[in-house]
């Protein structure tokens, strides 16, 4: 219980706050869409090029983490669509969607603040691990099945469909900003001091400014209709994702607690609201998706905690 006092709810407080703040009209639409842009193009590329800059590749780069953690989404995925599939009779386009908000952990604007929250700022390095393969692999994965779908019996060229794919991630601030950090560490290029100095400050702006944003945005995702298969998608995301990923981590990598710390938490939270956004890009299961990502979000209070008890 004191680590839902302690960790999760000052978290849910901050994007509480966010979500009251806009639900009264104290900050307009158009000022927490600002806000979000600051966040994703600017705030958290900066974050994540601090980070993986100053990561330590060879003593986190562990693929048994990557694999734990990837493994996971792809199994929620697979769960998640045949479920849509089989149970619920969807399309094979809104399957497609409602498998990639299964799989699309927010691992950035939940995953950081409440690894942070629980085990403190050193405890980070696996999560930006497993976050700079976050954006261009399950983008990646989830165009070029979208795509395929989609196309089937269109004749679309493998090479038009790559060029999308390439387009889509190479395009994405979140990519650029990782990459520039592989390549300041890797080369060991020197940052001088008033540079790191102003990096710092924006980065520290990152998790509250995000977290009061994300919770403005969620006013829009009100949840209706499709309840059973926002349920399924809820409980793929926060237990099935995670589970799979603690199962492997134990049982097979043998991760240490860290790793295992960082890995389990990140499978664990709510969908993110990109996955909406790649919903309402190919015009599929755009409320299950949505309401998906606000419900599994308030979910997120309990099944956090639950997986903070089971964790060493």
């Amino acid at each position: 219980m004191q680590a839902l006092l302690d960790v999760i709810l000052p978290v849910f407080f901050v994007l509480g706050f966010g979500y009251v703040a806009a639900w009264f009209k104290w900050i307009s639409e158009n000022a927490i869409d600002g806000l979000m842009s600051f966040v994703t193009n600017f705030a958290v590329p900066v974050l994540l090029f601090r980070s993986i800059s100053r990561l330590d590749i060879s003593a986190n780069l562990d693929p048994g983490l990557l694999i734990s953690f990837y493994a996971g989404a792809l199994g929620a995925y697979i769960v998640a669509y045949f479920a849509a599939r089989l149970v619920f009779s969807r399309n094979r386009t809104d399957a497609v969607a409602i498998g990639f908000t299964a799989m699309f952990s927010n691992t950035l604007l939940l995953g950081l603040p409440i690894t942070e929250r629980a085990f403190g700022t050193d405890a980070l390095a696996g999560n930006y691990v497993i976050i700079a393969f976050h954006s261009p692999l399950i983008y990646a994965f989830g165009i070029t099945v979208m795509e395929l779908t989609r196309g089937h019996g269109t004749g679309q060229s493998t090479a038009g469909l790559v060029r999308m794919i390439l387009r889509g991630v190479v395009r994405n601030p979140l990519v650029i900003a990782i990459a520039a950090g592989f390549v300041v560490n890797l080369l060991h290029i020197p940052q001088p001091q008033p540079f790191q100095a102003a990096v710092t400050m924006l980065a520290g702006a990152t998790i509250p400014t995000a977290l009061f944003g994300l919770g403005g945005t969620l006013l829009r995702y009100r949840p209706e209709g499709d309840l059973k298969t926002i349920a399924m998608v809820c409980a793929v995301s926060l237990l099935v994702h995670p589970a799979i990923t603690y199962l492997l981590g134990a049982f097979v990598f043998n991760l240490d607690t860290p790793k295992m710390r960082s890995a389990v938490l990140t499978a664990a939270m709510a969908p993110g609201v990109n996955a909406y956004l790649f919903a309402n890009m190919y015009s599929a299961a755009r409320r299950v998706s949505a309401s998906s990502v606000l419900l599994a979000t308030a979910a997120t209070v309990v099944t956090a905690w639950a997986w903070l008890q089971i964790l060493p």
